[in-house]
């Protein structure tokens, strides 16, 4: 990755192929000059405003919504110009080449959640969780990846980790100081608090368990002889009637 703190980038930020609406994300500290360039709109923070939008000779070549997201309070935590264009091929081709002509680059894959963790928009746990979240299949991926989004994980660990701070200075008070006459090691308090933070510790990876099968899903097979009910057990399984149930062996073979 080609990552500098200076530079501009930009990038097609919807699905590629025909549609109604595409949009185009541009961060960095050139972001409002490349804006002026392409559009004449009043660049007013949070303001979505309908504007032309022209390439490098100046010519209009659509009319969208412009949003400006001002620094710190963007995804980036730089400046973000997002223009919200028709979602024609040639035309996001045409308005990504005019940003980069006036002083972008292309973006590179995962860079605009790159600047967000390196300006701490988002810990690792969020930003890992943001490809889960787009490429949910099921409802319920999509809650755990929201939650993951949202901080749900990350402060959960960061209590562990407050707690398992304050263990160790008792633990190392307690060697460092053995003239004092309070034995935190002796201490049945300590005892209960550190198998709680085992008991929370299990619990998080479990959670975290439970997250990698709904964003990664699971491989399972299942074998026996012939008319033992294993259509049946897969049609239960999934709530379908996905295999063929027959007495007749080998009816189904997937």
């Amino acid at each position: 990755m080609n990552y500098k703190s200076g530079d501009t980038i930009a990038a097609i930020a919807t699905p590629a192929g025909n549609g109604g609406i595409g949009i185009i994300r541009i961060s960095g500290p050139k972001a409002i000059c490349i804006a002026k360039k392409i559009t004449s709109a009043k660049l007013i923070p949070r303001y979505a405003q309908f504007t032309e939008f022209k390439n490098k000779d100046g010519l209009t070549v659509d009319s969208g919504i412009l949003i400006y997201f001002k620094a710190p309070h963007s995804f980036t935590g730089e400046d973000i110009i997002e223009l919200q264009a028709h979602g024609g091929p040639a035309l996001l081709d045409t308005l990504l080449n005019t940003c980069c002509h006036f002083g972008a680059r292309f973006a590179s894959p995962g860079e605009f959640s790159l600047r967000a963790f390196i300006n701490d928009k988002l810990d690792l746990a969020q930003a890992e969780s943001l490809p889960d979240l787009i490429g949910a299949s099921t409802e319920r991926a999509v809650i755990s990846a929201a939650n993951s989004l949202q901080g749900e994980f990350s402060e959960r660990v960061k209590e562990l980790a407050e707690q398992i701070l304050e263990l160790r200075i008792m633990v190392e008070a307690s060697l460092d100081f053995p003239e004092e006459e309070i034995d935190f090691l002796e201490d049945l308090s300590i005892c209960k608090r550190v198998a709680n933070l085992v008991e929370k510790i299990e619990l998080l990876r479990a959670l975290a368990q439970e997250g990698k099968l709904l964003s990664e899903g699971a491989t399972f097979v299942i074998a026996g002889e012939p008319n033992v009910g294993k259509s049946s057990l897969l049609n239960a399984l999934t709530y379908t009637n996905r295999a063929i149930v027959s007495d007749i062996p080998g009816t189904t073979r997937d």
